[in-house]
């Protein structure tokens, strides 16, 4: 009788871990939307500037889906996998950037995406990426005569990219690493253009060359991917490729 106590609780024990298996197992990842620092565009609304189209791929893609409108604090991304930056106006403190480090560091995923870089900057910085101080102008592949809304069609091997012939931005910052933690991964034409602004002899200044317009790479223990642009994930612009690049970008950050 002894022996049948023994085995039956054993069988117990047994079942209850294999219940724990499952239910770790099926436990969601987490990403979190920042909306606490100016973001005109939200994840819960279906106008056409806004995010729910992107929220609801990485719905699709098995995610818990959740947004924060406060102070990102290391307790606040201590159950968070993935954080997403998309169009912030409000530069984040100090504290806030190294808490953001902290989240790389010990394994969590990154994905940002400027409207204006300069509230940016820290961030940017502290993972290896600089930006321009004004938007591409593109010459090659434009989208309704718009200098400023084209076709990027010049892709690295990244797995980011797979299967994609190329996407579309509208009003793009150029990115670049500034060391070994981060690659482009993305650039213009040749004949693209940015504006510097004015010369001593008061005509204006162009740098003309390719550059960069999204850029990943890794902090400590975690990835990390930047575009130079907000709009390719906005409802209004989740076409068949943003849209697949959209997918792409899920799956990248699990």
């Amino acid at each position: 009788m002894e022996r049948v106590r023994v085995i039956a609780g054993m069988t117990v024990v047994l079942i209850v871990l294999c219940m724990a298996g499952v239910s770790n197992a099926s436990a969601k990842q987490v990403v979190l939307f920042d909306e606490g620092h100016g973001q005109r565009f939200s994840i819960g609304e279906k106008g056409p500037l806004h995010l729910a189209g992107l929220a609801e791929r990485f719905r699709m893609g098995g995610f818990e889906v959740t947004q924060s409108t406060g102070i990102l604090a290391d307790g606040t991304l201590a159950a968070t996998d993935v954080l997403v930056l998309s169009g912030p106006f409000t530069p984040y403190a100090p504290d806030e950037v190294a808490a953001i480090a902290h989240f790389l560091e010990r394994g969590g995923r990154l994905a940002v995406m400027l409207h204006v870089a300069p509230p940016l900057g820290d961030v940017l910085h502290r993972i290896g990426v600089d930006f321009s101080n004004g938007v591409i102008r593109e010459h090659d592949n434009v989208i309704g005569d718009e200098p400023l809304n084209f076709r990027v069609t010049s892709l690295a091997g990244d797995p980011l990219l797979a299967g994609l012939g190329g996407f579309s931005v509208y009003g793009c910052w150029a990115l670049t690493n500034i060391d070994s933690r981060a690659t482009i991964i993305a650039s213009t034409g040749a004949r693209a253009s940015v504006d510097l602004g004015t010369g001593a002899d008061g005509k204006p200044l162009q740098a003309v060359q390719s550059f960069g317009v999204a850029v990943a790479g890794k902090l400590g223990q975690g990835r990390f991917v930047v575009f130079g642009d907000d709009a390719i994930f906005q409802n209004r612009f989740l076409d068949v490729d943003n849209r697949h690049l959209a997918d792409n970008l899920v799956q990248w950050l699990k």
